[in-house]
């Protein structure tokens, strides 16, 4: 009975899907700083290195929710229970079209740069009414006023401010994290679980083993005996 239910929705989509064939999917026009850059990198970085369960992170990735209306490109998506199609240099499979992956992204994460880009303003208001249920707005530089980090969750057609940047629907947390990433030292984005604990990206990982099995050495040779 699934069997047939995907079929009919397969169909479904097939017949009513809008045509993208003149939708501009990438324009080769970067405008990120190096920071914001690197900021990106190491969100998305981080989930796919520890985050457990199904889901897409992109950072730069144009979100379609409506066919004539131009899209949203924020610094960072997440959606959960979706994942990046098998064909991924499809048209209709580059960017997220809400319509082909079947669900809104549940988060979404702008980096200010300078005053213009709308951040606290039109895409606040645009993402709320999309339906995005969680949005973070980073402003490093205070452009925006004395936050450093705003966190939002959806009510209705609106956003509430969040004191506390814990996403329940997704069980995922923010904080900002002074520390050093790629070499360099600043006030960093980072994902959070339900205990606080940092989610790591994969050279992370890799340092806290090393870190680990040498203290475990350490173990062995106070009791004579010599690691292989």
């Amino acid at each position: 009975m699934a069997d047939v239910i995907t079929q009919e929705l397969t169909e479904i989509v097939e017949v009513v899907a809008p045509d993208v064939t003149n939708l501009v999917t990438e324009d080769d026009a970067p405008v990120d700083n190096l920071f914001s850059e690197k900021q990106q990198r190491l969100l998305v970085e981080s989930l796919y290195a520890s985050w457990q369960g199904t889901f897409l992170a992109a950072a730069n990735v144009a979100i379609y929710y409506q066919v004539h209306h131009s899209p949203l490109v924020p610094d960072v998506l997440l959606s959960t229970e979706t994942q990046v199609p098998e064909d991924w240099y499809a048209k209709e499979k580059r960017s997220y079209f809400v319509w082909e992956f079947g669900k809104l992204p549940d988060l979404v994460i702008e980096i200010v740069s300078n005053k213009q880009g709308g951040e606290a303003g039109n895409k606040l208001n645009t993402y709320a009414r999309m339906g995005v249920d969680y949005y973070i707005i980073l402003d490093p530089t205070h452009q925006l006023g004395d936050e450093t980090l705003r966190a939002y969750e959806r009510r209705g057609h609106t956003y509430q401010h969040m004191d506390d940047a814990w996403f329940e629907n997704i069980q995922l947390g923010a904080q900002l994290w002074q520390g050093t990433y790629e070499n360099k030292e600043a006030l960093w984005l980072r994902w959070r679980d339900k205990a606080g604990n940092i989610l790591l990206t994969g050279s992370e990982r890799a340092e806290r083993e090393r870190e680990r099995a040498e203290r475990f050495a350490a173990k062995l040779r106070a009791l004579g005996i010599e690691p292989e």
